[in-house]
């Protein structure tokens, strides 16, 4: 059975530059995805953190991208529908929240699952926590949080609940 989030996080990535896409330049669009790489990633990681839940995930099928299409008046074509079978509706939520919000990215970074999670996330993540004004330049469509909040709202409440279950941990 397939541990790997790699197909999860590739669509989920795929979409979200399709649905909110960088303005032109080949620099804007490779730092729009550096941003939702990361983001996607953390998501994927909290989400799914160890190899049974990827391996549960795998079983029973992503939810696709049927809902979040619908949300944001995207049309997919017909030729364009099989990578949308991958992407998973909450992952792209939670990423979604991050992007719109740095300060919930930065709390989500050094959350207590991640360093028990059986997944890293490659290289860092400051692009997502701290963008720096190109980042936010290449990206106003990915990091407008009133435009994400379509997404953003689907799962915001189990991210924070996530959250908020380590945040009690600390005290």
């Amino acid at each position: 059975m397939n541990d790997d989030l790699t197909p999860v996080i590739a669509a989920s990535i795929r979409w979200l530059l399709a649905a909110y896409p960088a303005p032109g330049g080949a620099l804007s669009r490779a730092l729009a995805e550096a941003q939702a790489r990361q983001a996607v990633t953390l998501a994927a990681t909290l989400r799914y953190p160890s190899d049974l839940d990827v391996q549960l995930l795998h079983l029973l099928a992503p939810s696709g991208s049927n809902r979040l299409d619908r949300l944001t008046g995207c049309e997919p074509q017909p030729d364009d529908t099989a990578w949308r079978s991958w992407i998973d509706e909450t992952v792209v939520s939670w990423a979604a929240c991050l992007l719109a919000d740095p300060a919930l990215a930065a709390h989500a970074a050094h959350h207590q699952a991640l360093t028990v999670s059986e997944h890293r996330a490659a290289g860092g993540l400051r692009r997502l926590t701290d963008p720096g004004k190109r980042d936010t330049e290449a990206a106003p469509l990915l990091r407008h949080p009133d435009l994400l909040e379509n997404i953003a709202g689907l799962h915001r409440p189990e991210l924070l609940e996530l959250l908020s279950a380590h945040r009690a941990e600390l005290f």
